[in-house]
């Protein structure tokens, strides 16, 4: 069956046109922007009045957890109270997605942890989907499962996290007098680092075949560490010409 002129007008609208689409959708800023009078209660009432499924009870029930005042003047919080408020809002909306801007700037390291809990357990019994930017990589290994590294305004990379930290590794090594990383073929070393006769690589490619290939060379010693997602990205970058040094 064909769609009338109507379903198919709605179809070719932009998201920022389409009530029904943006219901599904809540945008958390780095900056929250509230009322200027505003408190708790009406900027929840404020987001009832957008987001059908608001869950108020639940609302109310966070903000006693959190020590927030319902009552009191918003513009009378600190920076890490408005960006807690502005998280339970966002949460209770129920939506599907939470857009995130630095969600986790601001808040101390127990709150940190209690926002991450609040996203892990809407993750798992409404399956919500949090896309969360942040130039706190560690932050994102907790509780991100795709992770895309932009820059200079393109996606560098976009990969599930599991499949970048499996096929990218940090290798310390010994190898025998006379040999040195120029010599080691079929390896791609993304970097190398040398203190003494200590050499650290960081290899791309599968843990079994690179460890394969070392051996064959008799080193006196190596070992493989797994890296943080931030030196994955800094490595990622470097490549892309985004050089520390050169800076």
């Amino acid at each position: 069956m064909k769609p009338d002129a109507g379903e198919a007008l709605v179809d070719e609208e932009p998201v920022y046109r389409n009530v029904g689409r943006k219901e599904r959708i809540t945008f958390i800023p780095d900056e929250p922007y509230f009322f200027s009078s505003a408190t708790p209660v009406t900027m929840a009432q404020y987001y009832a009045s957008i987001y059908p499924a608001f869950e108020m009870a639940q609302f109310y029930e966070w903000l006693d957890k959190f020590g927030l005042e319902k009552t009191r003047r918003i513009a009378t919080f600190s920076k890490g109270m408005k960006k807690q408020l502005i998280m339970l809002l966002s949460i209770c909306t129920h939506t599907k997605y939470l857009i995130c801007d630095e969600t986790f700037d601001g808040l101390d390291p127990v709150m940190r942890q209690t926002v991450k809990s609040l996203f892990a357990n809407d993750i798992e019994e409404r399956n919500l989907t949090p896309v969360i930017a942040s130039h706190n990589l560690r932050e994102l290994e907790d509780i991100c499962d795709h992770v895309g590294l932009l820059h200079k305004g393109g996606m560098l990379l976009s990969k599930d996290l599991d499949d970048m930290k499996l096929n990218i590794h940090k290798i310390q090594c010994v190898l025998p007098a006379g040999v040195g990383s120029s010599d080691l073929q079929g390896i791609d070393i993304i970097k190398t680092e040398q203190r003494g006769s200590l050499l650290t690589l960081t290899v791309r490619g599968k843990r079994e075949e690179i460890q394969t290939i070392l051996q064959a060379y008799h080193p006196v010693f190596f070992e493989m560490i797994p890296l943080s997602l931030e030196e994955i990205f800094i490595s990622e970058t470097e490549v892309a010409g985004y050089d520390i040094k050169k800076l």
